[in-house]
């Protein structure tokens, strides 16, 4: 069975480009586009991985990422922060939310990619 990976992100273009990137090498995708829905849909998916922009609409990416981690069912899941929100101090605060890693837009395809092997071996 192939892993499974979330990902909440609000802009059209961004999810279809990791939507293409992660289907072409197996990974089985889910999409969210605001926070309240990637909560929801960790709950209900239960996901290998989840990618967490941190600028969505609604619920912003670092509530969303707390509110995962408080659900003991789903803390074990990792989440990395993908987001073009990348001012000083702002990894920090995706950190401190519980976020396990963070990669600043725009991204390098390998880097995302070698990312996600590391969390998904």
């Amino acid at each position: 069975m192939s892993k499974r990976i979330l990902v909440v992100e609000d802009e059209e273009d961004n999810r279809r480009i990791m939507r293409d990137l992660l289907t072409s090498v197996g990974y089985e995708i889910i999409e969210a586009v605001t926070g309240e829905d990637g909560v929801t849909a960790a709950e209900t998916q239960l996901p290998d991985l989840i990618l967490m922009d941190i600028q969505l609409p609604g619920l912003d990416g670092y509530e969303a990422t707390r509110r995962i981690k408080a659900n003991p069912t789903l803390r074990h899941i990792p989440i990395i922060v993908v987001t073009s929100y990348a001012l000083s101090g702002d990894d920090v605060k995706a950190f401190e939310a519980g976020c396990d890693a963070y990669i600043s837009k725009p991204f390098s395809p390998r880097v995302l990619l070698a990312k996600v092997r590391e969390y998904l071996p």
